[in-house]
């Protein structure tokens, strides 16, 4: 399952550089799907092909936010999700609109990284 990061995120910016998938932005800051990783394309998950370096809208204006789309849960990278464990107000979730499991989330993260 993606993480979400619920209204309470006090703008501390600690979770962003804790990511491996780059999934994390601050609000208001326009995401790439080609940001951290080195795609050039991807498919986006309703069988469109999409430039990966094209600029997508925000999620959340007022707090970091996570897209959901990056998310692996850090499956494939450490123990635990990164973000969860450094949030001084615990407001990285797992967001119940995206449920995946162990595999889906390691096949997500080998269709997000080129090495």
């Amino acid at each position: 399952m993606a993480l979400m990061i619920t209204d309470e995120c006090i703008n501390c910016g600690a979770c962003e550089p804790e990511c491996p998938n780059t999934a994390i932005y601050e609000g208001g800051v326009n995401w790439k799907w080609g940001e951290g990783n080195g795609l050039t394309e991807i498919e986006d998950g309703q069988g469109n092909i999409v430039d990966a370096q094209e600029d997508q809208e925000p999620v959340s204006e007022d707090f970091y936010f996570i897209v959901s789309g990056k998310c692996t849960e850090c499956t494939g990278f450490h123990e635990e999700p990164q973000c969860a464990a450094v949030c001084p107000v615990d407001c990285c979730v797992e967001d119940p609109d995206h449920p995946e499991n162990e595999e889906e989330l390691l096949a997500k993260k080998e269709s997000l990284h080129l090495i």
